[in-house]
Parts: C-alpha cells; structure tokens; sequence
C-alpha cells in the first residue's frame, strides 16, 4: 500500500520511467463527427506508452521507449519524432509487419478508435530491454502488448524481473475487446495482472469493460481486491478517485477548455510520474497529473507542446 501523504523512494538510475508497449500512428479526423462524416485525416505521433515517454520528457524528467515498428515510412516516422526530443530509441525493434495505426474521429467526450494491427504486438524480451529495464525508476505498460503473443510473454518476463528488483510498475489497465483474438478471455487476463503491478489508472470506461456496470466506488474495491496497491479512476470531466484501500480521495478536474480529449489519460500519468521522480507526494503528483491533463485538452492530438512540469504547477496554482 502507499500512503498519499508520502513520497516514494527511488533508487539512483540512469533513466526514470522506461514505457513498454505500442508505438504507432494516430489518423485523426480534422473534424467532429459520430457517423462517417469525416473525410479528413491528419497524421500524429501515437501509442499511449509512447506518448507517456514524449510527454514526461517535455515536462522534465528523462525517459525510453520499448516499442515495434514496421520496417516502413510510418515507422521511420515514428521514431524520428522520438529522436527529435532526445529519447533514447535503442530498444525499438523494427519488424517486418507494417506499423500499427489507429483511426479516430476527434470527440469533446471519449473517442471511439479504429485499430489496424500490425508490428506492435511483435516485441521480443531482448538483453536490451532488460538492461533498459533495470537501470529504470519506473517501468509502465499498457494492455496493448498483453493482448497478442509475442509480446505478452515480453510483458510477462518484465513484470518477473522487475519485481525481483523493486521497480515501481504502472500498469493502464485499457482493455478493449476488439484489440483482443477472437475466443479469448482478456478481461480475466488482464484481471490477473493487475495484483502483480504497484499502480493502476483504470478510465471509467475501462473499468465497465473489464467488470460491467457499477458504482464508482465497487468499481475501485475491484481493483484493490485483486491485489492493486494504488488504484487512480479517472471520471472524465467529474474528475478522479485515488485510493490505496485505507484512504480515498476524490479530485476533481481542471480542465475548462476542452478541444481533443484524445491522450488525456496519458498526459495524467505523465504528470503524475513526473511528479514522484521530482519528489511530489502521490497526493501532490495527482493534482499535477490533472493540471497536465486539462492543459493536453486544449489541443488536438495525443502529444502536445508541454511546458515544463513547474511552469504547469504555477499555471494551475498548486
């Protein structure tokens, strides 16, 4: 359990959050819609672990990918817009699958995605990745790379060592059916990996998909109960919950301007992380990852010209 009045304790390393899992592109419509009324699609950087990496780097602290792309101009692509913010791309690998994309049509509430699955899924567990993972403060993945073989197992062999070695894990618990194969089970799956993490950031959607419908509050005591130690549920525009089964604290929203809610989870765990690397409680880093959230929102696309972590904090007053 970690009480939120304190901050957490990390060991000297090299680099401080290593994401694991999907780099890919998002097609996103240049105008709202809920049929197919969209024509128009414009091409940003995507994948929500990766987006985490670009974020926190443009917020201050220092991160790496692990990721697959194609061996293709979306790939090249891709990890041109890493190097480009100085993120250390040695442990994506380059496949022979074309890279993955997704489309969504832009939305003020939650986007409903299209995925075209191609070299996400490819990730192997390289010697690499597992220097990479050991010299890390924190590692975070997300169901992506749990939902297909090979890189399951990958996810698998990295939550073992990581755990050997006391590395804070964040896991976003993301499921969704459709990224899953026909027949199988993710959400008990995915159910049976979130008592192996320190840290989940459930959506409310995610938590409907992965238990049904329910209470705010049951939906939480689900994730606790199957072994989370810090459960953060984001509500959206009613805010978030945080609980680690002894306290709960309910947060709510900064956001007032909302332009493209796509990547908004991803720029709360950006913050948040951010905030424990620098020494923030985890009760401080929550109100930090709402104020990156609700500054993500009021531009279009997943990854945003962020400022700097202390420059956000004096904009939001905190």
């Amino acid at each position: 359990m970690y009480e939120l009045n304190r901050k957490i304790e990390f060991q000297d390393k090299k680099n401080d959050i290593l994401t694991v899992g999907e780099l890919l592109v998002d097609m996103i419509s240049e105008n709202y819609g809920e049929n197919d009324e969209c024509d128009t699609y414009h091409r940003f950087f995507g994948g929500s672990p990766s987006n985490i990496a670009m974020n926190v780097k443009k917020l201050g602290i220092r991160s790496m990918v692990a990721s697959a792309v194609g061996k293709d101009r979306l790939g090249s692509f891709l990890i041109n817009q890493l190097n480009k913010e100085g993120i250390d791309t040695s442990c994506i690998e380059c496949v022979d699958d074309s890279t993955s994309m997704v489309v969504v049509t832009k939305s003020q509430s939650t986007p409903i995605p299209i995925f075209y699955r191609g070299a996400d899924y490819q990730l192997e567990y390289t010697p690499k990745l597992k220097e990479s993972l050991l010299d890390s403060k924190i590692i975070h993945f997300s169901c992506w790379p749990l939902s297909r073989l090979p890189a399951r197992k990958t996810i698998e062999k990295m939550i073992e060592e990581v755990t050997k070695n006391q590395i804070l894990l964040g896991f976003d618990p993301n499921y969704h059916p459709m990224i899953w194969q026909k027949g199988e089970n993710g959400a008990e799956y995915v159910k049976s990996i979130i008592g192996k993490v320190d840290i989940v950031k459930p959506s409310e959607d995610d938590a409907e998909r992965l238990f049904g419908k329910d209470t705010h509050e049951n939906q939480i005591e689900k994730f606790l109960n199957l072994g989370a130690k810090l459960v953060i549920m984001t509500l959206g525009k009613d805010g978030a919950i945080v609980s680690n089964g002894k306290e709960t604290v309910q947060y709510n929203t900064f956001a007032t301007d909302v332009v493209d809610t796509t990547g908004a989870g991803d720029a709360f765990w950006s913050g948040f992380y951010t905030a424990l690397v620098k020494g923030y409680t985890i009760r401080e880093a929550a109100k930090l990852g709402f104020a990156v959230s609700a500054y993500k929102l009021k531009f279009i696309g997943a990854v945003v010209d962020l400022p700097k972590l202390e420059i956000i904090k004096e904009m939001y007053g905190l």
